[in-house]
């Protein structure tokens, strides 16, 4: 499917969604940033106004929609406020989305109409403190079978939406000794007795963005929470890790699309040397390169979202949409990285400063190569299918 640029319907999405993020987000993203505050009212709103359960068919309170529809929500709101952008997709993608593609029908109309909604917070409880690019091989947190149920202990790290979450895609090993298998996926309520937030995190970007530790002390989860097939939970990991990595690349041309838009305005209202430093020739050398990397984020993660709509979840995982989706976020996140130098660099001293939005802009873009996969494991990822 060809996609280098949106369609009618599409186009009008991302107006739609600009328009929300630029008057109810941009205003909240200076708190959320300085307080690590999180907005309890908006994932309410958001499902009222149809921005929630995007990939969800209507039948479990979704709106039917693509990957690339998911897509440029995300970009629109990672525009004016990237840090809810992050929590959004945690809520959206990492865990409705899974719920839906990997769920039995049990699962998905017991979860997600409320993930729909924005009753319900939902988040993805992978990475471990010592599990993290080898989130599958070295997982420690045990689930053993007691009857009907299964007792849960052991902690994940960096889960994003933790604190605030109703609603946890919990992995956890049931079958010890088999490497990166023998793992069982489970939908937990966090408000179940042994699920504790064990301390909440303080970064240095995506503060407004909620980050846990979460541990299980004899969790008791039912076996009809199982997610997917029972010791077959690499299998959802994998599959779920395609998409994420597809749906994460438009947080990263979001922010770099705002990047340029300040950087313009300053370049254009900027004054040494008696001129505005926009009429200097190296300063537009920035500029048209800044523009030139957006564009082809842009058409790239595009053409990525909508692959991505062509694949069926048991399907993703491996083969090329595996190989596809890591240079999608992997070239996104470098070139956001490299749009926010220049654009702190065109700022000067006042990009320097903690309080302007270009530096927090800046203090996110490394969370973008270190998330959903580094930059070596998305380098592994393309070269490993390339030389199968």
């Amino acid at each position: 499917m060809t996609q280098f640029q949106l369609n009618e319907d599409q186009a009008l999405l991302l107006d739609h969604a600009d328009k929300f993020g630029r008057e109810q987000l941009l205003p909240l993203a200076e708190r959320m940033d300085n307080e690590e505050w999180w907005p309890d009212d908006l994932m309410p709103k958001l499902g009222e106004l149809g921005f929630l359960g995007v990939t969800v068919p209507e039948k479990y309170g979704g709106v039917g929609m693509g990957y690339v529809e998911a897509g440029v929500i995300l970009q629109a709101f990672s525009r004016y406020n990237h840090a809810f952008g992050l929590s959004w997709v945690a809520h959206d993608n990492l865990c409705a989305n899974n719920l839906y593609n990997n769920g039995n029908e049990n699962i998905r109309e017991r979860y997600l109409p409320k993930l729909c909604s924005g009753e319900w917070t939902g988040c993805l409880g992978l990475t471990e403190p010592g599990a993290g690019s080898d989130a599958l091989g070295s997982m420690r947190t045990r689930a053993i079978k007691d009857g009907d149920n299964f007792i849960i202990n052991g902690s994940k790290l960096y889960i994003t939406n933790g604190p605030v979450a109703d609603v946890c895609l919990l992995y956890a090993k049931t079958e010890p000794g088999q490497g990166s298998k023998g793992i069982t996926a489970f939908a937990v309520e966090t408000n179940s007795p042994g699920f504790k937030v064990a301390q909440k995190l303080k970064k240095m970007g995506f503060r407004g963005s909620q980050t846990a530790e979460l541990v299980f002390e004899d969790l008791v989860v039912p076996r009809d929470n199982i997610v997917g097939e029972e010791n077959q939970g690499h299998k959802v990991v994998m599959s779920g890790l395609d998409f994420e990595r597809a749906m994460i690349a438009p947080i990263n041309v979001g922010m770099a699309e705002r990047a340029l838009a300040l950087s313009v305005d300053y370049a254009k209202t900027r004054e040494q040397f008696g001129k505005t430093i926009s009429e200097f020739q190296m300063i537009q050398s920035y500029l048209a390169d800044m523009y030139t990397w957006i564009e082809t984020m842009k058409t790239f993660s595009w053409q990525v979202l909508a692959e991505s709509d062509n694949v069926e979840g048991h399907e993703a995982g491996r083969g090329e949409i595996h190989a596809r989706t890591a240079a999608s976020v992997m070239y996104c996140a470098n070139m956001c990285n490299r749009v926010l130098d220049y654009a702190v660099q065109i700022h000067g001293g006042s990009g320097y400063i903690w309080e302007s939005e270009v530096n927090r802009l800046f203090r996110g873009t490394k969370l973008l190569e270190i998330g959903a996969g580094t930059t070596e494991v998305r380098k592994m990822i393309i070269a490993g299918e390339l030389l199968k």
